[in-house]
């Protein structure tokens, strides 16, 4: 019994780690890091989005247009190239199928 429940407990921490526009609509996020440069990392800390923030994909324009995306109870739109430089972990949710 105690190996099935390891088995259990580490199935559960399965986090999958990917950038922002991978990420379904919908779905929270928890923010890992920014690999932009100085000026965007500042733009994205000014608006809530750093390491360790929460944050919700809420629409995914068609034709790589911009992102619209929830921090924080506030809706922001990001454009797509920023947006694809957010690192995110996601749940079990989104594990490959």
């Amino acid at each position: 019994m105690k190996i099935a429940d390891k088995r259990k407990e580490n199935d559960q921490t399965i986090n999958l780690i990917k950038c922002l526009t991978e990420c379904q609509k919908g779905e929270e996020v928890s923010v890992v890091s920014i690999t932009a440069g100085f000026n965007a990392r500042r733009r994205l800390y000014n608006l809530g989005i750093y390491p360790g923030s929460i944050i919700r994909k809420k629409k995914d324009a068609p034709f790589h247009g911009p992102l619209e995306i929830i921090v924080k109870g506030t809706n922001i739109v990001l454009g797509r190239g920023l947006a694809s430089k957010i690192l995110v972990r996601c749940s079990e949710s989104c594990i490959f199928r």
